[in-house]
């Protein structure tokens, strides 16, 4: 193929870009996604072109600080929003660190980055190493560097799980008690549903199928905003209206000024952080409920009570769009409790069927 071909760049959705073009065979090639149009041609420029010429694609020795924009900026394409922006905190460690050392220099540094990850907080070092290593790895990926020394530097290993906390159905009760009455179902619809804050904030009523008996996750808040989750993101997802769910629907006071079904005073997207200051800690101190009480623990009630009634893990993992591994990790303790509930469903299955037979004969 002549090197002076253009690669072309086209649009796959909001902030997403794909580039096609032909390699030496007359083939047609793809790579994406790219967050710009420019980001694709670009390169086609810097990579794809020297190699058509049958030259090598040097790649520029970019420090730390240089490659961690470039990275979210392409990870952006991908991801939730939210997902950058715990990113781009995290790595705010590294790049304080190393951040004015070039790549190449970096892969030879793993020594540096293990007494680095050793003085790390305790509570937040998983987080902060884990970005790192995600981070080089794309370096390691994208060809500037030829190992991934964040990795070499050795185990990151895991905090333990906070302690799981299970609210009892009387303290929903007493907790909703001291509640606005617009919130005042909120703590059973949650605890019933396993939705995350961030995923009941922009829950609408167009999302409810009652007659279906499920609700749809289709959108999250993310810094105050509501966005649309992807169609293939496995956080897009049904969840099952239980009769407690269904009741706690019921009893919120009807509006016709917003979508919203737990919308803020005036309307809009309700903010967590204020409701939390404002509403929840009040309502925990005047209900007598123990701390720790938090509003996530709403979504651990529900992950509790799906165990105790013998839910598969690998169903509650999709109910709750999470996996397996963080289901086993942050509520294991329960899953012994749940092996008499599903033995009991098999040997309620072994009797539904030996009837049968005994009707067939």
């Amino acid at each position: 193929m002549p090197a002076t071909q253009r690669g072309h760049a086209y649009r796959l959705g909001p902030n997403r870009w794909g580039l096609r073009w032909y390699d030496h065979d007359g083939q047609r090639r793809r790579k994406s996604p790219f967050p710009s149009k420019s980001a694709a041609l670009a390169h086609f420029r810097d990579v794809i072109e020297p190699e058509l010429r049958g030259e090598p694609s040097a790649m520029p020795d970019l420090t730390l600080a240089e490659f961690v924009p470039l990275y979210l900026d392409r990870h952006a394409a991908s991801v939730r929003p939210r997902t950058i922006i715990t990113l781009r905190e995290r790595l705010v460690h590294a790049t304080r660190a190393f951040g004015d050392v070039p790549l190449t220099d970096l892969e030879r540094m793993s020594g540096e980055i293990a007494t680095w990850q050793a003085r790390l907080p305790e509570r937040s070092r998983y987080g902060v190493v884990q970005a790192l290593r995600q981070t080089l790895g794309a370096a390691v990926r994208w060809g500037y560097l030829s190992t991934n020394p964040a990795l070499m530097a050795g185990r990151n290993r895991q905090p333990s799980p906070r302690t799981v906390r299970v609210f009892a159905r009387d303290e929903l009760d007493a907790i909703a008690a001291e509640l606005h009455p617009a919130y005042q179902p909120l703590p059973l619809f949650a605890a019933a549903t396993g939705l995350r804050p961030e995923e009941w904030q922009a829950l609408e009523r167009r999302d409810i199928d009652r007659r279906a008996r499920v609700l749809n996750v289709v959108r999250t808040v993310s810094d105050g905003e509501v966005v649309e989750l992807g169609k293939t993101s496995g956080a897009r997802r049904q969840v099952p209206l239980s009769a407690r769910a269904s009741a706690a629907l019921d009893a919120i006071p009807p509006r016709i000024d917003t979508p919203l079904v737990f919308p803020a005073a005036r309307g809009g997207v309700l903010n967590l952080d204020n409701w939390r200051r404002r509403s929840w800690g009040p309502a925990i101190e005047a209900s007598g409920v123990a701390r720790p009480a938090r509003i996530y623990d709403l979504r651990s009630t529900f992950a509790s009570d799906a165990l105790a009634a013998g839910v598969p893990i690998f169903t509650l993992a999709r109910i709750m769009g999470t996996s397996v591994r963080m289901i086993e990790r942050h509520y294991g303790a329960l899953l012994d409790g749940a092996g008499a509930g599903i033995a009991d469903q098999l040997d309620a299955l072994d009797t539904e069927r030996d009837n049968a037979q005994q009707e067939n004969r």
